[in-house]
């Protein structure tokens, strides 16, 4: 395809991305223009032909054609802010993710970046060699040298090793900012086709040492004690210990501890499962080798709830998912060994189709920018209004009959309900803590449409003891928070047991998430002062007038006084669910941002290939928008695709199809064309009987070229098995039926 076919896509990426990333970068690809409108056949009547002239003169067909030129206007004016739209959140959304990833992993990059002073302030203890001994070409052995490398083992935990890429990314990073000589290895450089002297020229190549053919050490070790480097730690890491080859791997360490004194690398090493990977990986003489210390990471169902936490739930504003999108994505994320890469690939897909899919989202780029006083003013009523049609969950009799300002101020609604939104669960979060509640499992509970309506009904959940209770409002105490699913029941439940400290701790943190949102913080200092006057009502007593005098009473008091405050922490969950916890697709203009067609994303991520080629194979007419094709239906015309036509004419046969008689089929249909051509009023000049013979002959080696070719891309698409050498007139059908 030449360049300049497709000048959109090129225009939306941005320059400055390196070509080795465009491959595995998402870009947004759009049809930024309408089919033209097909051409009558010109072989009509004089009549007709006049009437045409007089339709299209009327002042009606003027009307829709000036309306269509105005759709089409529209249609290519609002495509690119959609892509601009969809960039937009995009970058805010990744940038998000890094932030958080980078700072749930900085206090163990800051013990890994200890660790590593205090094993080089260990190791120049042990005096450095003077300039002729670090200049020689062999190592330095004594009996005083300990011979070990420090290292240190890095436990991800992850069974698939693509989100430990980015870890140790970024932990090399944090090393080179805080002053250290960084390496990076990966298993394809201990592998056995590479062997030790491809491992070590890969070490070469991390260091400014210009061109290095040869694989010696000794050139590290020189440059290291030449160049005066020699006042920073020399880190190499080793990103994933299970995949390298054994045997490279014990060399190398063998090596390294032999140069321990002129070069004293320390050693970084990830390892995916347990330490005992070490030990199975090496023998025992490299084990002797190595002093190593462990650290820990965060597991991939915490890093998993965290960037839920930041994306989803903190800047909900910024993009939302349904209910059956967010349960796809938790058990495509559980079925694809819990790896943050798959997520995050099938979160970007998710988004894009939102806006490649649903025509409003050009709002959600304006909603989005810095100066939210512009975007009320860049999109005036009389834009909105041609994509109300599109905002099902809102009336449209209500809209159209009210100004632009009432518009602009439902959009502003729907900001203000979605940070009350997730305020709510965050403040659940914390409580579900307590009961080791996952939040992914929380955030797809809260998202449920089909609870929504229960949380309005009343539930009791006292026990038979607190039946004299009474709430702060006087009235029954009641809780809807308990009808509205298993999660949030258990979570209900735990805070009613929860101890005075515990109890304290949490209402702490409810302070800290509800201080930027007066409304739920209004109410949690209503809870605060109820609990306060419930405190000054009962006062406390000494432990020992308790344990002497009032045992029995001041124990049943206390036990009294805690079901109160665990109540009133439950009227408060209850506060929060019945009243902010409306589910996100259950609010108006929510298809501005909320994506919820979870089958579209289904079918781009693990749907069925060789379905959807069949499938395609057989309705090619209308993916390729033919006219002929589309009047006669099914019926195989010349004008139809030739994978088509022998993959509609192998309908026919069964497991095995005769080529000869499938090329003659073929034949037959493609030789159609010249019996529907109409009969032209003058007659041709006659040919020469051998020009007649020849195009003959390249008509059917045209014919079958088209059929070799078509044969060969079912063979590809894996529909036909070719012939072999026992049957070689026949191919074999690999996929039956749809």
């Amino acid at each position: 395809m030449a360049p300049s076919s497709s000048p959109i896509v090129t225009d939306s990426l941005d320059p400055s991305t390196p070509t080795e990333t465009l491959d595995n970068d998402l870009q947004p690809f759009f049809v930024l223009h309408k089919p033209s409108s097909r051409r009558k056949d010109r072989s009509s009547t004089g009549q007709g032909k006049q009437r045409k002239r007089n339709e299209l003169s009327s002042p009606q067909n003027t009307k829709k054609q000036e309306g269509s030129v105005n759709e089409e206007c529209d249609y290519h004016l609002f495509k690119p802010l959609q892509i601009e739209a969809f960039n937009s959140v995009w970058s805010r959304i990744e940038s998000t993710i890094k932030d958080v990833l980078r700072d749930l992993n900085s206090s163990a990059f800051k013990d890994i970046q200890r660790w590593i002073l205090e094993c080089f302030n260990a190791a120049r203890l042990h005096g450095e060699p003077n300039i002729t001994e670090a200049t020689r070409s062999f190592p330095i052995l004594s009996n005083a040298t300990p011979g070990q490398l420090s290292t240190a083992l890095v436990i991800t935990r992850n069974i698939e090793f693509v989100d430990d890429i980015l870890t140790f990314e970024e932990l090399g990073h944090f090393l080179k900012s805080h002053g250290c000589h960084v390496a990076k290895l990966s298993s394809v450089d201990f592998s056995m086709k590479n062997g030790i002297a491809g491992c070590l020229k890969a070490l070469l190549r991390e260091f400014p040492l210009g061109e290095i053919d040869s694989a010696d050490i000794s050139i590290l070790a020189s440059w290291y004690r030449e160049q005066d480097n020699n006042n920073k730690p020399l880190v190499l890491i080793i990103s994933d210990l299970e995949r390298c080859c054994g045997s490279v791997l014990t060399e190398f360490v063998l090596m390294l501890s032999e140069w321990v004194v002129k070069l004293p690398v320390i050693l970084i090493i990830g390892v995916a499962t347990t330490v005992d990977a070490l030990r199975n990986a090496l023998p025992s003489c490299a084990l002797q080798c190595l002093c190593s210390s462990k650290f820990m990471i965060g597991t991939p169902d915490e890093r998993m709830d965290t960037i839920v936490e930041a994306v989803l739930v903190k800047h909900s504003t910024t993009f939302n998912i349904g209910h059956k999108v967010a349960l796809f994505l938790r058990n495509y994320f559980i079925n694809q060994d819990g790896t943050l890469t798959s997520f995050i690939r099938a979160l970007k897909l998710a988004c894009l189709l939102h806006f490649s899919m649903e025509p409003v989202s050009l709002i959600h780029g304006h909603m989005l920018a810095e100066d939210q006083k512009d975007w009320i003013s860049a999109l005036s009523p009389e834009i909105l209004l041609k994509y109300m049609d599109e905002f099902p969950s809102y009336d449209r009799s209500q809209i159209a009959s009210q100004a632009g300002k009432s518009i602009a101020q439902g959009l502003s609604d729907l900001m203000t309900e979605k940070k009350l939104w997730s305020t709510a669960v965050l403040c659940l979060c914390e409580a579900g803590k307590y009961s080791k509640v996952r939040l992914l499992d929380l955030f797809c509970e809260v998202l449920n449409p089909d609870l929504y309506p229960h949380r309005d009904s009343v539930c009791h959940i006292r026990n038979e003891k607190d039946q004299g209770l009474s709430s702060t409002n006087g009235h029954s105490q009641q809780y809807s928070s308990v009808q509205t699913g298993g999660l949030i029941r258990q979570i209900v439940r735990k805070v009613r047991d929860l101890p005075t400290g515990a109890l304290g701790q949490l209402i702490k943190r409810w302070e800290k998430l509800t201080a930027d949102i007066s409304e739920i913080h209004d109410k949690l200092k209503t809870f605060q002062s109820s609990v306060r006057c419930e405190d000054r009502r009962s006062p406390r007593k000494s432990s020992k007038d308790i344990s002497k005098r009032y045992g029995s009473k001041a124990s049943l008091d206390a036990d009294n006084e805690l079901t109160m405050l665990n109540l009133q922490a439950v009227a408060f969950i209850d506060c929060l669910v019945r009243n902010y916890m409306r589910p996100i697709e259950c609010m108006p203009f929510h298809e501005i941002s909320c994506f919820k067609n979870v089958e579209k994303l289904q079918v781009v991520l693990i749907g069925d290939p060789r379905r959807r080629i069949q499938a395609d194979l057989l309705d090619s007419h209308k993916i390729l928008r033919c006219s002929c094709c589309n009047k006669t239906g099914n019926a195989l015309l010349p004008s139809r695709q030739d994978s088509s036509i022998l993959y509609s004419l192998a309908q026919e046969h069964g497991d095995l199809i005769n080529l000869h008689d499938w090329f003659q089929s073929f034949r037959t249909i493609l030789h159609q064309t010249n019996k529907r051509k109409p009969k032209s009023k003058q007659s041709p000049q006659p040919k020469k009987r051998k020009d007649t013979a020849g195009s003959g002959d390249q008509n059917e080696a045209s014919i079958q070229a088209r059929f070799c070719r078509a044969v060969t891309e079912m063979q590809i698409t894996g529909l036909l098995r070719m012939p072999s050498k026992r049957r070689p007139d026949f191919v074999q059908r690999v996929a039956f039926g749809l």
